[in-house]
C-alpha cells in the first residue's frame, strides 16, 4: 500500500518552517497517542505515521532528501544514505518523539509543559510537569465540585527508593571523566567540553543498578488525586497539584501535574464571560398585550415580565442569575432573548377572528411598520 505524503499526513504546506511543523505534530500526537485511544489499533497506527513524518521533516538532511526523492530515500539499498542514515526504514520510537515534542518527559494524554527536567548535582533530575484535560458541566462549574482523576505517571522505585541503586550498592566515581562530569575533544585547535557519555554529567555512576527499575529510580504506576474546582471556573482555567507529576530521575524532585478545565456545551444555555444567554420563544398574545411567563435559569425557575408591544428579537436581563464571579463575591446576569412565535395552523374561527382584528387595524398600526413604509414609500416612486 503507497505511502501518504508527509507534509499532506502533517496537514502543513511543503514550505513550513520548523515551528509550523512542530506546532502540526503536536496537535496529532495528542489526538492519537495511544493512551488517549486505548484498544484503539488505527489511532496507534496514526500516531506512528505522523511521527514518523515529524522525524523526516523536522531534520533538514532527512526533509532534503525527501524532497528530492520521495518515500524512496529511505527505502533499503536505495538513497536512504542521503539522508542521514535513515536508510532501511531506521526511524526511532515514535514516543521519542512525542516527548521531544513536547518538552522531554510527558506520557500518555499529558505533555510536559513547563519545563524543569534541568539536571542537577549528582544526576538527580526534576521531574515531569504533566497535564490532564477534564470536562465538567455548566452546572458543576456553577456550583463547585470535587472530582476524583486517574492517570499513569513515573513515580519512585518502590526496591530502590529512587536512588537507581540496588540495596547495599552505593555511588562510584565515573572513570570516564574521573568524576568532572564533562569530557574533552579537540578537532583540530579547538577543544570542546561536552557532557560525559558514560554518567551523563553527574559524575558517578551507580555501582550496582537496581533490577526492578534497571537503575532509572522510577517505575509506572495508575494514580489516583482528588481535586477541588472551585465555583465560576471557566474553561482554559489551570489547577495545579504539587509534586503529582512524574517523580524526578535518580531521587529528584518530582514534577506537577497540572489540571486544565473544559466547560462542556449546555443544551440551553451559552456562556459569555460570568453571563448566561439562551433564547425562548413566546406566544404572539403574550408578545402583544404583555403579562409573566416562567423562564428556565441554571438551577430553577424564573419570573420574566414581558411588557406589551414586545418585539420578537428583544433581550430581557434577569439580574444575578448567571455564573458566579470566579474571583470576588456576586453573579453575572442571564440574557433571555426573546422569539415571537406564529401560528402554523388557524381554524376557522381563529382566522375569521384574526380577520376582523387586520380590519379593525385599518392602516399598519404598529410604529415600527409604519416608520418602515414611510422610510420605503421613495423606492416606489
Amino acid at each position: 500500500m503507497s505511502k501518504v505524503d508527509y507534509y499532506q499526513l502533517l496537514g502543513v504546506r511543503r514550505d513550513a518552517d520548523s515551528d509550523a511543523l512542530k506546532k502540526a505534530y503536536r496537535k496529532l500526537a495528542v489526538k492519537y497517542h495511544p493512551d488517549k485511544n486505548p484498544g484503539d489499533a488505527e489511532a496507534e497506527a496514526k500516531f506512528k505515521e505522523v511521527s514518523e513524518a515529524y522525524e523526516v521533516l523536522k531534520d533538514a538532511d532527512k526533509r532534503a532528501a525527501y524532497d528530492r526523492y520521495g518515500h524512496d530515500a529511505f527505502k533499503a539499498g536505495g538513497m536512504g544514505n542521503a539522508a542521514g542514515g535513515a536508510g532501511g526504514g531506521g526511524f526511532h520510537d515514535p514516543f521519542d518523539m512525542f516527548r521531544e515534542a513536547f518538552g522531554g518527559g510527558g506520557g500518555g494524554i499529558f505533555e510536559d509543559l513547563f519545563g524543569g527536567g534541568g539536571r542537577s548535582s549528582g544526576g538527580a533530575q526534576h521531574g515531569a510537569d504533566l497535564r490532564y484535560d477534564l470536562e465538567i458541566s455548566l452546572e458543576q462549574a456553577a456550583e463547585g465540585t470535587e472530582k476524583e482523576i486517574r492517570y499513569n505517571r513515573a513515580v519512585a522505585c518502590k526496591n530502590c527508593s529512587g536512588s537507581g541503586a540496588e540495596p547495599g550498592s552505593k555511588k562510584v566515581t565515573c572513570s570516564t571523566c574521573g568524576g568532572a562530569g564533562q569530557v574533552s575533544s579537540n578537532r583540530g585547535f579547538i577543544s570542546f567540553r561536552q557532557p560525559c557519555p558514560t554518567c551523563h554529567g553527574a559524575g558517578q555512576k551507580i555501582e550496582k543498578p537496581c533490577g526492578s527499575c534497571r537503575g532509572e529510580g522510577r517505575e509506572m504506576e495508575r494514580s489516583t488525586v482528588k481535586i477541588r474546582i472551585p465555583a465560576g471556573v471557566y474553561t482554559g482555567a489551570k489547577l495545579r497539584s504539587a509534586g503529582k507529576g512524574e517523580a524526578g530521575h535518580m531521587g529528584g524532585q518530582s514534577g506537577d501535574l497540572y489540571i486544565m478545565i473544559h466547560i462542556a456545551e449546555h443544551e440551553l444555555f451559552e456562556r459569555h464571560e460570568d453571563d448566561l444567554f439562551c433564547e425562548i420563544p413566546i406566544k404572539y398574545t403574550l408578545a402583544a398585550l404583555g403579562g409573566s411567563i416562567q423562564v428556565p435559569t441554571l438551577f430553577e425557575k424564573g419570573t420574566l415580565k414581558i411588557p406589551a408591544g414586545t418585539q420578537s428579537g428583544t433581550t430581557f436581563r434577569l439580574r444575578n442569575h448567571g455564573m458566579p464571579h470566579l474571583r470576588g463575591s456576586g453573579k453575572g446576569d442571564l440574557l433571555i432573548r426573546v422569539h415571537v412565535e406564529v401560528p402554523i395552523k388557524l381554524n376557522k374561527e381563529q382566522s375569521q377572528k384574526l380577520e376582523d382584528y387586520a380590519e379593525a387595524c385599518g392602516d399598519p398600526a404598529n410604529p415600527v411598520c409604519k416608520s418602515f413604509i414611510e422610510k420605503a414609500k421613495k423606492f416606489f416612486r
